[in-house]
């Protein structure tokens, strides 16, 4: 019997010649066979051949109230008839003010300030160049370093780019400026042999505070965190990190921005997981995703009165923030967002989240007996499998076939996976998974159960590959 592909889609043509999508592999652009999504309902997205698949990345971290929600639908739909767009330099509407102010409501500390923006990379910029505007407002124009971490994702501009700490991101792409420093991975799992988990943690620290002194308290003006590493392969720090690194911080003056694009609304199960997770008031907070659940583009910058009042009123020395988007505060975006956030508080979403997200730790970490993984992480709804043979690296193999055994590794996961139901967001070897906070317990079950055959499905594959059976052994921590 002959099993004839089927042709292409007129979408996965148009896709394949016209679309240039983020992150392009320039060797396969045109031949890439993205699968083309036709439509989406609750958790669940459905391929052009009708074949549903469980979102297991949430869009990209985003997609919390889950999909084809008619009252999303109702609300943007009423904005537009109503109001489709203001100048944000000059005038203002209900709906952009309502969201500040209702931002401003759930942030951790005395976050009264919002500056609305398009998304996370136009909120991260935003709270660069405020620490760059407040520094020379208060005449410090010296105090601009900014420190970040290996590991870290904080957007595609130029200025974001120079603090994300993905090296192969800034491979092709010029992204250099003398004022940015990446601090080494807080990675757990590659800390060095024998040292505790601990140990590892007040390194971490230490290097921070190494790192300021060296450069001089007087010229670094921030140090900027997420409180997990999502895009990072969903890295979570030792416990104590984050409020450590943010003490450390105070203590010499630089300002703390927590980068919470992936966390807020609901990922770790609460509006902001800065303070109720971590314990942290940071000076400035970004975020994005699902502040509208991916029905609209829109991200926030939130400033602390702490840093805000120092360069405002009489002490703004008549200096402008000249910084802003077309669509800052766009109004129909706004009200997509506040409906978002009147179905998460409705429908108990933040205490669902902290209910499931045991069961959902529980059920990751006991892949831990597959012998292809070797690293399980996570916290709330978040978390990652990571995947690998191990002793490949000394198999002669150079860096850049070992970087192309693992990625491939990671796609056979995921197409065994989507054929079976479940789409994964592989990161090289790294499967990154975050639901729309809507999935049940059951479907948690259902989501890790495909996972595990998925993961042994490829584990079998590659033992083929390779003409020898793969050896049990437990994945570290």
């Amino acid at each position: 019997m002959n099993h004839q592909t089927p042709p292409p889609s007129l979408a996965q043509t148009q896709d394949e010649q016209f679309w240039m999508h983020p992150w392009e592999y320039m060797s396969s652009a045109g031949t890439a066979q993205r699968t083309v999504i036709s439509h989406a309902e609750g958790i669940y997205v459905y391929d052009e051949s009708g074949a549903r698949m469980i979102d297991g990345p949430a869009g990209m971290w985003c997609t919390q109230i889950g999909y084809g929600r008619q009252e999303m639908a109702d609300a943007i739909a009423a904005q537009i008839t109503r109001l489709t767009y203001i100048n944000p330099f000059a005038l203002s509407a209900g709906p952009p003010a309502a969201l500040a102010a209702r931002l401003a409501q759930m942030a951790p500390g005395d976050m009264h300030h919002v500056f609305l923006t398009t998304g996370g990379t136009t909120a991260v910029e935003t709270a660069l160049r405020f620490v760059h505007y407040y520094n020379n407002v208060l005449g410090r124009p010296e105090k601009k370093h900014i420190i970040s971490r290996a590991d870290a994702y904080h957007g595609s501009s130029y200025l974001t780019g120079m603090v994300a700490g993905k090296d192969r991101d800034k491979s092709f792409l010029d992204i250099s400026m003398p004022q940015a420093h990446l601090l080494s991975s807080v990675n757990p799992r590659r800390r060095p042999e024998g040292m505790t988990v601990q140990a590892f943690c007040d390194a971490r620290v230490a290097e921070l505070e190494a790192k300021i002194l060296e450069i001089g308290a007087d010229r670094v003006g921030a140090f900027i965190a997420e409180p997990v590493q999502a895009s990072g392969g969903v890295i979570v720090a030792p416990e104590g990190y984050f409020r450590r690194v943010w003490e450390v911080c105070r203590k010499h003056d630089v300002l703390f921005i927590a980068d919470e694009v992936v966390t807020a609304f609901g990922r770790l199960g609460h509006w902001f997981a800065s303070k109720e997770v971590f314990g942290v008031e940071p000076d400035l907070v970004t975020c994005a995703k699902g502040i509208t659940s991916g029905y609209l583009p829109l991200g926030a910058c939130l400033i602390s009165d702490r840093v805000f009042d120092q360069v405002a009123g009489d002490k703004a020395k008549g200096g402008s923030f000249a910084h802003g988007y077309t669509n800052s505060g766009h109004p129909v975006c706004s009200a997509a967002a506040l409906k978002n956030i009147e179905i998460i508080e409705r429908e108990g979403l933040l205490e669902k989240v902290r209910a499931l997200a045991p069961h959902f730790q529980q059920r990751l970490h006991a892949l831990r007996d597959i012998p292809l993984v070797v690293d399980t992480r996570g916290i709330g709804l978040l978390g990652c499998v990571e995947c690998t043979v191990r002793g490949i690296e000394h198999s002669g193999m150079t860096p850049q076939e070992h970087l192309a055994f693992d990625a491939d590794l990671g796609a056979r996961i995921d197409r065994h996976c989507q054929a079976m139901g479940l789409m994964l967001r592989p990161i090289v070897n790294q499967c990154v998974f975050s639901p729309p906070l809507v999935i049940t317990r059951e479907e948690i079950d259902q989501m890790f159960d495909i996972m595990r055959e998925g993961i042994v499905r490829t584990m079998r594959d590659i033992e083929r590959d390779l003409g020898y059976r793969l050896a049990p052994a437990q994945a570290t921590g």
